[in-house]
């Protein structure tokens, strides 16, 4: 079970990125020419395959118990933050995230922005796609070396980031257009939950606790995180409701 989550954190953490990147990469190909774009994707994929090359060895040589406290603490950090601003978003408290409307902002940006070629490469469509790619690659990365590393078992967390990176990558190609109809919000409040409980049941094994039934206590974890999130938009719609009037 603890491999399936695993396997399926990495999956949706690293569709919401990368459908993210593909929203940047398409508008800056479009706007400045494919091929200062995509030399930007594979000059970030080398820098991202250069960080994990640097990282991952590195985890290994840390003990078992202080990685998964400080990966525990790491990964609330982050699985909080996407579970709250997913918490507000499904209450009402803030605006859906809109990949149409991203898209043409990065699109009349790119379009009115000054052009600069130097060797052939306008680089202004160079740096989007870089910083677009290398920036939500980044936590893609992250996730699969503290996921993989703490659970004895990178290539498998590995396999959930590619076979998303493949399928977002594909059907990028094919619609040349943003992902606008994928359930982004609903994936970023899965990945919220996701990040949360290993943060949760890795950083109180880091710090010495034991859990009843071993890793079939991740189950337990997730369920009270994902009701404790729900109880929590179901509060703040009322709440919403009894503030704005009818």
């Amino acid at each position: 079970m603890k491999d399936v989550l695993l396997v399926l954190s990495a999956f949706l953490a690293s569709a919401v990125e990368m459908v993210e990147a593909l929203t940047i990469v398409l508008a800056s190909g479009l706007a400045r020419g494919w091929r200062s774009s995509l030399v930007g994707v594979a000059a970030a994929t080398l820098a991202l395959a250069v960080v994990v090359a640097a990282l991952g060895p590195a985890l290994t040589l840390i003990p078992i118990n202080a990685l998964r406290l400080v990966v525990g603490g790491l990964l609330l950090t982050f699985g909080l933050q996407w579970l709250r601003k997913a918490i507000l978003r499904a209450s009402g408290y803030k605006a859906l995230h809109d990949e149409d409307a991203i898209f043409a902002k990065e699109l009349r940006e790119a379009e009115t922005a000054p052009r600069d070629e130097r060797a052939g490469i306008d680089w202004y469509g160079f740096t989007l796609s870089f910083k677009g790619v290398f920036l939500e690659g980044l936590e893609v990365a992250f996730i699969v070396i503290t996921f993989g590393s703490t659970n004895k078992n990178i290539p498998l967390a590995a396999l959930g980031a590619a076979v998303a990176i493949v399928l977002v990558g594909v059907v990028g190609v094919l619609a040349r257009a943003p992902l606008a109809r994928v359930p982004e919000n609903t994936m970023k409040f899965a990945v919220g939950v996701m990040l949360t409980t290993f943060g949760i049941f890795w950083g109180a094994e880091g710090a010495g606790a034991h859990w009843p039934g071993s890793d079939a206590a991740l189950l337990g974890v997730l369920a009270f995180v994902v009701l404790l999130s729900l109880a929590m938009v179901t509060l703040l719609r009322r709440r919403r409701a009894e503030l704005v009037p009818a």
